[in-house]
């Protein structure tokens, strides 16, 4: 045993050894570095020692050995959550149950994810890119109730585009608090508050970064509300309708119905910051509804409609996708897989910033007919685990500006790591 595991354990008791015999093994004398710690241990029955009356200082000790030794400290109040938490199984197989001390000792768990992206997009628009990215979680316990999630992320444009168009997708060396929010339940309403990505429901009205609160309420039918500002993060520096001025107001309510699942919800957003892509300094609005239906084992159908105001853009104001999906690849079971086929018809008044790595005209920072053009168009895709934790995943959209009719075919596959 070490020096300084002897005396962590004999700390940990909390008593002093002076009260106990003296030589309590014939081959730890009086006057030996461990002489008091190991007494202390002997005489509260944490250590034995050997049949011939020796410690055995000196020798190697088994994970089984060391489990029995936690095991007695436990049950004699010595606080070795560290200890308890890494002979857990050892423990487990004596009796001793140490769920709580694990959680105590693990509070804080890092996990990360590293993806490696390209796009290639050719049409009325030809160019390509391909990024590294980089994000760090912490996930913190706060207590029983409540937990922190705090996310660092960089990312790194590795291949510069062929043509004129910029794609976007840039980074440089600075690593990004990206997320950082609490969750938790307040009497019997759940809470979000801090910054997170809002991705909700499929994505095609909103998927963003925000600061804000959500409260929600119930279990099978939830309903929910949410009240933020725009982050100035949102997709890769193309912020689409929202920015820090911007305030977003979201109410709705989902069901859980086994197979079908169904959702409502209502957007408004206070875009005045950027009145002049729109007819009139106004606010947007926003209704949508859209299900999911899972109708034979591995199959699901989804679909979705989506309805904003007309007089915020001189366009259509209706939008609607559908999507179905046979199974899907997941990081921890490697061999598995998944397609799907879906199609958009998106009114630029039907949406805030979707979720698309679709290219079509006007999708570019530098260009404002983003905010007015609409896209529309299909796409289909695949996904594979590789192996344990890397997922690759190769999707294609043939997209066209609902506007200016301009068409742009997108092939956008992604490797991501997790760990």
């Amino acid at each position: 045993m070490k020096k300084s595991l002897v005396l962590a354990m004999a700390m940990a008791l909390g008593v002093t050894a002076s009260a106990y015999a003296a030589n309590p093994f014939s081959d730890v004398p009086a006057g030996h570095w461990a002489y008091d710690a190991v007494n202390k241990l002997a005489a509260a029955g944490v250590v034995d020692g050997y049949p011939d009356g020796t410690y055995g200082g000196d020798k190697l000790m088994t994970r089984y050995e060391m489990a029995q030794i936690v095991a007695k400290a436990m049950a004699k109040g010595a606080n070795v959550d560290k200890l308890a938490a890494e002979f857990a199984d050892e423990l487990d197989s004596l009796g001793v149950r140490v769920a709580n001390l694990e959680k105590k000792s693990d509070n804080v768990k890092i996990t990360g994810q590293f993806r490696v992206s390209y796009k290639d997009v050719d049409g009325d628009v030809d160019g390509d890119t391909g990024a590294l990215r980089s994000r760090l979680w912490v996930n913190g316990q706060v207590n029983e109730d409540w937990t922190y999630t705090g996310m660092f992320e960089n990312t790194q444009t590795y291949h510069g585009m062929s043509g004129d168009d910029d794609l976007g997708t840039h980074g440089d060396d600075k690593v990004e608090l990206k997320r950082a929010y609490v969750e938790g339940r307040l009497g019997g309403l759940d809470v979000t508050a801090g910054r997170w990505n809002e991705v909700l429901f499929t994505g095609n009205v909103l998927d963003s970064y925000f600061d804000g609160v959500k409260v929600s309420y119930g279990d099978k039918v939830k309903v929910f509300g949410m009240a933020a500002k725009g982050a100035d993060t949102n997709h890769d520096n193309v912020e689409y309708i929202l920015d820090s001025e911007d305030r977003l107001y979201v109410a709705g309510v989902e069901a859980d119905m086994g197979a079908v699942n169904a959702y409502a919800a209502y957007f408004e957003t206070d875009s005045s910051s950027h009145s002049s892509y729109a007819t009139d300094n106004m606010d947007k609005e926003i209704w949508n509804v859209g299900f999911n239906y899972n109708f034979a084992p591995d199959f699901v159908l989804a679909a979705e409609y989506m309805r904003g105001n007309e007089d915020y853009f001189d366009t259509d104001k209706d939008g609607w996708w559908a999507d179905l999906a046979w199974k899907g690849a997941s990081a921890d079971e490697p061999g598995s897989y998944g397609l799907h086929v879906g199609y958009f018809d998106q009114s630029a008044n039907a949406y805030l910033t979707p979720t698309t790595d679709g290219f079509y005209v006007g999708d570019v920072a530098k260009n404002t007919d983003i905010f007015d053009q609409g896209y529309k168009g299909w796409n289909v895709g695949a996904s594979y685990a590789v192996a344990k934790n890397i997922v690759a995943v190769v999707n294609y959209y043939d997209f066209e500006g609902k506007e200016n009719g301009k068409d742009a075919d997108t092939i956008f596959s992604e490797l991501y790591f997790t760990f």
